[in-house]
């Protein structure tokens, strides 16, 4: 992080170099703690899970879907939230309200965010690498010594690798994916504001505040919706055979999408303004 903090100060203009080398850091330190947050609750849910697939499927499952549930819905609320304090504190530092050229402003501030989305990603590939690496190595050394000379099961107790594979496959299937997630989320919200800020403006040609908004208020009601369908999947009928999880699923995904749609229109209608101005790459105002 510090290297590679070092180097974003360097090649940025002046401008935006102090403003991007923080975005870099803030991002990379949430995807750290997004990627430890994510193995404490695979960590705490996974017995808890085992536990009580022995009473019976359906406990298990939802035990499971809540566990994820809860990462899930941490890891989004938390990229929200630090990056909507990004915005406020760099909207201040800019001095959006006193500029005239407001919409470069904004051009300048949203480019100094993108090292947000970099910080995540950055975190990422070395949670993800390392993890596979780390579990790979002890998988073929378990299974090597294990199944080959001791002719031990797969991930038998009295197989001491095995303890080293899982812990492999919880850096890197789980803190891996995590911070890849948060990354993933980072990435594609601080693109959306980039191009946002160099296409969207209102009629009198300055940046509205409620269009960039729209980025955020996508994924913040993605939340509440889901919030209320994880519910229902999580409290319906009880799961008694393993084929019927699947349908559990994919009904979560065709009601969450059914629900987010009509919500999607309603923040598009309340934040776009009534009129647009579409301009070619000649410059024709249409």
């Amino acid at each position: 992080m510090v290297v590679m903090a070092i180097i974003i100060y360097c090649c940025v203009d002046n401008m935006n170099r102090f403003s991007s080398t923080i975005s870099f850091l803030v991002g990379a330190i949430t995807s750290m703690f997004c990627g430890a947050f994510g193995m404490k609750v695979a960590t705490f849910s996974n017995y808890r899970t085992t536990l009580e697939a022995r009473h019976s499927l359906g406990r298990a499952f939802r035990t499971a879907f809540r566990a994820g549930c809860v990462m899930g819905f941490t890891l989004v609320s938390i990229s929200i939230m630090v990056l909507m304090i990004l915005i406020l504190l760099y909207q201040q530092s800019f001095d959006l309200a006193d500029s005239t050229t407001e919409a470069n402003y904004y051009e300048e501030m949203f480019e100094a965010i993108a090292g947000y989305g970099l910080g995540g990603s950055f975190i990422a590939l070395f949670a993800r690498v390392g993890g596979g690496i780390y579990t790979k190595a002890a998988d073929l050394g378990s299974d090597l010594v294990g199944k080959i000379e001791s002719n031990l099961p797969e991930d038998s107790p009295r197989n001491p690798a095995t303890i080293a594979d899982n812990v492999g496959d919880n850096v890197g299937d789980v803190a891996g994916m995590s911070a890849d997630l948060f990354g993933s989320f980072a990435e594609a919200t601080c693109a959306a504001l980039v191009i946002g800020s160099n296409s969207l403006e209102n009629i009198n040609g300055k940046m509205e505040m409620d269009q960039i908004i729209f980025v955020l208020g996508i994924p913040a009601i993605g939340i509440l919706a889901c919030i209320v369908i994880s519910y229902l999947i999580a409290e319906g009928k009880e799961i008694e055979r393993g084929a019927e999880v699947e349908g559990e699923l994919k009904r979560q995904l065709i009601l969450s999408t059914g629900i987010l749609i009509p919500c999607l229109y309603i923040i598009a209608k309340s934040s776009f303004p009534h009129h647009f101005r579409f301009i070619s790459n000649n410059g024709e105002v249409h």
